[in-house]
Formats: C-alpha cells, structure tokens, sequence
C-alpha cells in the first residue's frame, strides 16, 4: 500500500525509538502494571470486574489524548502504555478467576489474537515496522498490538510461574535468559529487527512481571513481602522521572523520511 504522506516529505513518528530508556521504562511499566492491578483489586478491596471496567474507562481517556498528540510526546505516551499494562493484566485475571478459562487457553487465546492483529496490520499498512507510525490507522494497530502483548504476556508468566510452577524468580530469570538470546540474535546472527521487537516486547512482560510479583508478593507465597502499594510507588517515582528527563532532552523522538 502507497503511503498516505508523498515521498521525500518528512513524517513525525507517533511512537518512540527503540532506545535503552525505552526498555527501561517498558520493564519498569510492565512491572508497575502487574503491582498495580492486584493493589486496586485485592488491596482497596473493589474485586476484579469493578477494577477492570474503571481502569478501561481511564485506559479509553488516555488513548484519546495521545491519539490526539499526532506526535510522540513522552509523558502521553508512557501513561498510555502503564494503562494498557495495567488493563492487560486485568483482562487476563478476569478471564482465569472469574470465568475459570485455563491459563493453557489464555496463552493461546492471545496468541492467536495478537497473530491475527498482525497479519490484518501487515496486509493493511504491508509493514509492522514502530518506525512507520504516522497515521491514525497505523497508530490504532499499533496499541491493539500493545494490549494482546501485555494479556499475553501476564498469561504465559503466570502459566510458568504458577501453572508449572517454577515460581517467580526461576520464570523470570527464564525469560530474561529468552530476551537475552533475542539480543544476541539481533546483534550477531542477523535476526529481522521488526520481529525481534516485538518477540522481545512480548517477553518483557513476563519477565516484569514475575519480579513484581517477586517483589510484592508475601514470603509464604514465594514473595520478598514489600506488598504492592511500596512496589508500584517505588516503579512508578522512576518511570516519572526517566520521562521527565526524556521530555526536557527530547530523547526518543524520530522522524522518518518517507521513501
């Protein structure tokens, strides 16, 4: 498909680059996400559903300002995806506690899901490049995509974690070692950029948030008992000050000139 910007014209990408502070806060945001959603459901007392419909309605809010930015504009744009982690996760919980769908079927649910997001995307835009995101449609299965992979991803470390049970620390050091090997793979034996990303974004999740879980869960659970309100502040106070830095520098911003 032609892009809707003529060639040679300069487009200002919606999202941002691929940079370490941008892994950074993913990790810290998929960890935030996991804390976050069990304080709000378990800790404040309002149970899964009413959690899950109030953070969707806040989740809905947020994508509507950054769909209005045009531009990546960190604070916006970090908000949304901390949102989505928070979302992902509830959606996940809702479907295995509340309606008894297996852990096993969870992971494939949102496999096949995030799998069919991407093939409408590619033969939509024939690209899933996060370079190329100037377009509201473009933009649009970009966040589908972020939702399946945080659903996903809170699936399968649950499945590890607690369905093989491996427990937290082992799950998450299994997939630090997966998104290790994804790197070398990048770095030495050629591997596609655009698939590794979104394999790594995926396994990020996980790896998240099996150390949140590690972090905030009580000892007898297999936790270091800091309990979810220390957790998600302690994550959420170094997100906002990794964004603040990357507001005033302008770091992560990319334009793209269209061929």
């Amino acid at each position: 498909m032609q892009s809707p910007i003529p060639a040679g014209q300069v487009a200002i990408n919606r999202v941002p680059a691929v940079t370490p502070e941008f892994w950074l806060i993913k990790l810290l945001a998929v960890t935030m996400g996991e804390t976050a959603a069990d304080y709000l459901a378990v800790n404040l007392g309002f149970g899964l559903p009413a959690t899950s419909l109030i953070m969707s309605a806040v989740l809905i809010g947020a994508l509507v300002l950054q769909f209005g930015q045009k531009r990546y504009v960190p604070w916006s744009y970090w908000l949304a995806v901390v949102l989505v982690s928070i979302v992902g996760t509830l959606v996940t919980d809702n479907l295995v506690d509340n309606f008894g769908v297996s852990l096993i079927t969870t992971t494939i649910l949102f496999t096949v899901a995030l799998a069919a997001t991407f093939a409408v995307w590619f033969a939509s835009e024939r690209t899933l490049s996060i370079h190329a995101i100037f377009t509201t449609r473009r933009e649009a299965f970009y966040w589908l995509a972020i939702l399946f992979t945080f659903a996903l991803g809170t699936a399968a470390g649950d499945l590890v974690a607690e369905h093989f049970g491996l427990g937290y620390l082992a799950t998450g050091v299994l997939f630090g070692l997966i998104i290790a090997s994804l790197t070398l793979g990048y770095f030495f034996l050629g591997l596609d950029p655009i698939l590794g990303f979104w394999l790594a974004y995926i396994f990020t999740r996980p790896l998240g948030a099996s150390f949140g879980d590690l972090l905030s869960q009580p000892v007898e659970y297999g936790g270091m008992g800091l309990g979810t309100i220390i957790t998600s502040a302690l994550f959420l106070g170094t997100i906002i000050v990794i964004v603040a830095w990357m507001s005033v520098t302008r770091r992560g911003e990319e334009r793209v000139v269209l061929k």
